[in-house]
């Protein structure tokens, strides 16, 4: 199986930044793709960007492209989300998920981490 951690989310003032972090334990060696999503209240969970472990090759939602930057550190199989010029529209539970293929079939997900962006 494989768990995975989110932790960074908090509050911040629209504008502002925050980062992600996403840590993989466990069998992760058949699984070559990470991503990140998030769902608000009342909303369908939302694809927001992946990256391939390997190779570092990434996919990004329109949404948020030019925002966020997802990138990794296969040493410590981490997953990171940089998230800048934060919005209002951006607050949400943020998940981490692994997978298979391009942009990915997600079969292990985290538990989330709320990020709350004020005006």
């Amino acid at each position: 199986q494989v768990q995975l951690v989110e932790s960074g989310g908090g509050l911040v003032q629209a504008g502002g930044s925050l980062r992600l972090s996403c840590a993989a334990s466990g069998r992760t060696v058949s699984r070559n793709v990470m991503g990140w999503f998030r769902q608000a209240p009342g909303k369908e969970r939302e694809f927001l960007a992946a990256i391939r472990w390997t190779v570092g090759i990434t996919s990004y939602a329109d949404s948020v492209k030019g925002r966020f930057t997802i990138s990794r550190d296969n040493a410590k199989n981490t997953v990171y989300l940089q998230m800048n010029s934060l919005k209002p529209e951006d607050t949400a539970v943020y998940y981490c998920a692994i997978g298979s293929g391009w942009p990915g079939n997600y079969d292990y997900w985290g538990q989330g981490t709320q990020v709350t962006v004020s005006s």
